[in-house]
């Protein structure tokens, strides 16, 4: 279950449906992995095919998953819940 957002613009897009705050191109992605980490009850819910989930280093420990080029979602997993949650661009 996701319980918090770092950007706003996913925030929004999760609970409004309203994609003004992240790339038109990344939507449909951004969409699908949201959901499936909110259904996820632990972090390796969504080492899945095409996620290319991973921990990343440093403290707290998070996580992420794949969107496209150097888009991916970020999070923290404390208590069986996403917090956290962010859009990044590693490059």
């Amino acid at each position: 279950m996701i319980k918090s957002f770092r950007h706003k613009g996913l925030a929004r897009f999760f609970n409004e449906g309203e994609a003004g705050g992240i790339a038109p191109s990344l939507a449909a992605r951004v969409g699908v992995r949201l959901r499936t980490l909110h259904a996820a009850t632990r972090p390796e819910d969504l080492n899945i095919p095409g996620f290319d989930f991973h921990a990343l280093k440093g403290k707290p420990k998070r996580y992420s998953v794949h969107l496209n080029g150097p888009f991916c979602v970020t999070f923290e997993w404390v208590d069986g819940a996403a917090w956290r949650v962010d859009l990044q661009n590693y490059h």
